[in-house]
């Protein structure tokens, strides 16, 4: 579910480089790491969503747990992440070995999506 902390990481990458490569989960490798109650959206709306985004260049997607393999065909010269995964993120090394760096984007209380669930459920 699109929110405005993704519109605050996605702005701020968009701010480390010339262009800005959004890839997503697909929807079956959210449920693998998620729950099978995920994605809320649907991987076809949320590709069109970040299209219509000014400041996001391209978008692709991937179906593996985690993006490694994408990131060592794409060999970004910075990889954002949220702050809850860290500098030493599972993607570091890879990213780094292709003479990337990782840049990490502080998070906005309350705004993530399994916070915006809970108070959308308390609203019923």
């Amino acid at each position: 579910m699109l929110h405005a902390g993704h519109l605050q990481l996605l702005y701020e990458a968009s701010l480390q480089g010339d262009i800005l490569i959004v890839a997503l989960n697909t929807d079956a490798s959210i449920r693998g790491y998620k729950s099978e109650k995920r994605p809320i959206i649907e991987l076809e709306y949320r590709l069109q969503m970040m299209s219509a985004l000014e400041f996001v260049g391209y978008v692709t997607w991937f179906d593996e747990l985690d993006p490694r393999n994408l990131l060592q065909k794409i060999k970004p010269h910075v990889h954002v992440n949220g702050a809850e995964y860290g500098k030493d993120c599972l993607e570091a090394t890879t990213v780094v070995a292709n003479g990337g760096k990782i840049h990490i984007v502080k998070l906005i209380d309350g705004l993530s999506t399994s916070k915006i669930i809970e108070k959308i459920k308390t609203c019923e």
